[in-house]
């Protein structure tokens, strides 16, 4: 019972970091909520896997959130910082609509794919389909080079913990998390190389 009542606590924190990646539009708070997913994450995989299996794959998301911390923060000025604006813009609040739809989906859907695949649990159900959810509508309304690297992880951990609770192959793992280390350095080359034509001009 203790169990199920963490795993749903780790449903919820899947919820809160999956809207606060969606909605806010500081990198800081971001990455600190997808530390947090990660953790989240590693408690529904565990449900089905070994300890040291769910270890490897917090460990490694925590790498991935580290490497684009490190390339975003060498990028970041202080005149970014004072354009984000203070209140929640229209924009936003729309981005608060569509996550409010995928969790309407998610309640409708989650006892459905239990029914279809039995023994998964419905907490590891929940959390994998939030994130395929918001990971989704993340990609569909953003073209930022962060924030889509974001979508894409969120995607991927959501594939995990369902893939996780069906297979526990150790080669897969391994490879899901060469995958997610190969996303973050990939995000981090482009967020530097994006970053490069600027600099050049600012040089001219």
């Amino acid at each position: 019972m203790t169990v199920d009542l963490i795993s749903w606590i780790a449903v919820g924190l899947m919820a809160v970091t999956s809207a606060v990646i969606l909605i806010n539009r500081d990198w800081r708070l971001s990455l600190g909520a997808l530390t947090i997913q990660y953790l989240a994450a590693f408690w529904l995989v565990t449900r089905h896997l070994p300890f040291v299996m769910g270890s490897a794959k917090l460990i490694t998301g925590w790498m991935v959130v580290a490497a684009l911390g490190m390339t975003r923060l060498g990028l970041s000025t202080d005149e970014e910082v004072e354009r984000q604006p203070t209140f929640i813009s229209r924009g936003q609040w729309f981005h608060v609509v569509l996550m409010l739809v995928v969790v309407l989906a998610v309640a409708g859907g989650t006892p459905l794919v239990e029914a279809a695949i039995p023994g998964l649990g419905l907490p590891v159900v929940a959390g994998s389909l939030l994130l395929l959810g918001a990971g989704i509508v993340h990609l569909g309304t953003t073209s930022d080079t962060l924030n889509v690297i974001l979508g894409l992880l969120t995607v991927l951990t959501g594939f995990e913990i369902l893939y996780a609770a069906i297979e526990s192959s150790i080669l897969v793992t391994g490879l899901l998390s060469v995958t997610n280390l190969g996303l973050g350095l990939t995000g981090s080359y482009l967020l530097v190389a994006g970053n490069s034509p600027l600099e050049t001009e600012d040089e001219l």
